[in-house]
């Protein structure tokens, strides 16, 4: 799966495009930084409602290639700044955490719901 595949899906909205349409091979689900830098898989999407500038930085540090904020928490410009400028992708979407990892989870393993 690719990043762009998530930019497909109906319910995610691509708010930072600014990225290299890099391999997804995991997600990883936590809104504790610190949980974050120590088991988020380099490749992975984070999915979470953490939407500040520590989880760019964060995810940056851990090789996370995207991240998807849910139920629709605001991103601030300067998230989205930080996250151009690091090449990490952002996406936002209404789905609750569990609603949105089930659905990665699907898509990575090659089985999307219909």
């Amino acid at each position: 799966m690719k990043i762009s595949d998530i930019q497909s899906l109906d319910q995610f909205t691509c708010v930072q495009s600014e990225y290299a349409d890099a391999e997804v091979s995991s997600g990883y689900t936590s809104d504790l930084l610190s949980d974050v830098m120590a088991h988020a898989d380099e490749g992975s999407v984070l999915i979470t409602i953490q939407a500040h500038k520590n989880t760019v930085a964060v995810s940056s540090l851990a090789g996370v290639v995207a991240i998807i904020i849910c139920n629709n928490r605001p991103i601030a410009d300067d998230v989205l700044e930080a996250a151009a400028s690091e090449g990490i992708a952002i996406f936002q979407t209404a789905e609750n955490q569990f609603q949105t990892s089930s659905l990665i989870a699907q898509h990575l393993a090659g089985c999307p719901a219909a």
